[in-house]
C-alpha cells in the first residue's frame, strides 16, 4: 500500500505546488531563457540532476545551453542567462554561482522554494515551488521540490517549444541517439 500511497501523494503535491507559479512569472522565466546568447545551469545535489535534465532539452530545443562546472563548459558572459535551482535557495555552491554570475552581469532564473531566501534576492527571476510536505514518509527530504521543480521545467520546455517554434520532429533531430 505504501507505493500507491507515496504515488498518489507526490503527483497531487507537485500538482499543488506548480500551479500556485504565477502565469506571467512563467512568461518572464521562458522569455528570459529564449532571450539569452546562452543558458546556463547549476543546481547541487538532485536539484543539480534536475538541472542536467533540463539542459538536455534546452540543447534539444536547439539553444546553446552548458551545465556549469562541466570540463567543456565556457565562462559566463554578460548576454547569459543563468538557471539556478535550489529547494532551501541557500546552498553555498549555489549561491557562490549567483555570486559570480551577478558580478558578470549575467541574467540569473532561480526556481526555489523560499523567495525571501540568499539565491532568491540574488535573482532577476525568482520561481517560487512551495512544495509542502506533511508526510515525509511517503516523499522523504526534498522529493517534493526536485519532482516539482522537474515538472514546472519540462512545462517550460513545452511553452519554449511554441514560442521558438520548435516541434517533437525538430527537437527530435537535436536528440544525441539520433545523431
Amino acid at each position: 500500500m505504501t507505493f500507491d500511497e507515496s504515488r498518489k501523494y507526490i503527483l497531487s503535491k507537485i500538482s499543488e505546488a506548480i500551479s500556485t507559479v504565477p502565469r506571467e512569472r512563467v512568461e518572464t522565466f521562458a522569455e528570459s531563457i529564449a532571450a539569452g546568447d546562452s543558458v546556463f545551469v547549476y543546481g547541487s545535489g538532485r536539484s543539480g540532476l534536475i538541472a542536467r535534465a533540463f539542459a538536455m532539452r534546452v540543447v534539444q530545443l536547439g539553444l546553446r545551453c552548458y551545465v556549469v562546472g562541466d570540463a567543456t563548459t565556457p565562462a559566463v558572459e554578460p548576454k547569459d542567462v543563468v538557471v539556478l535551482i535550489s529547494n532551501t535557495g541557500k546552498t553555498k555552491s549555489t549561491i557562490l554561482v549567483a555570486s559570480i554570475c551577478r558580478r558578470i552581469g549575467a541574467r540569473i532564473l532561480s526556481v526555489t522554494s523560499d523567495p525571501e531566501s540568499p539565491l532568491a534576492r540574488q535573482s532577476d527571476v525568482t520561481v517560487v515551488i512551495k512544495a509542502e510536505n506533511c508526510r515525509p514518509d511517503l516523499a522523504p527530504l526534498g522529493t517534493l521540490f526536485e519532482d516539482a521543480a522537474l515538472v514546472f521545467l519540462d512545462a517550460v520546455v513545452s511553452h519554449l517549444m511554441k514560442h521558438l517554434g520548435e516541434s517533437d520532429e525538430s527537437m527530435r533531430a537535436r536528440h544525441a541517439i539520433w545523431v
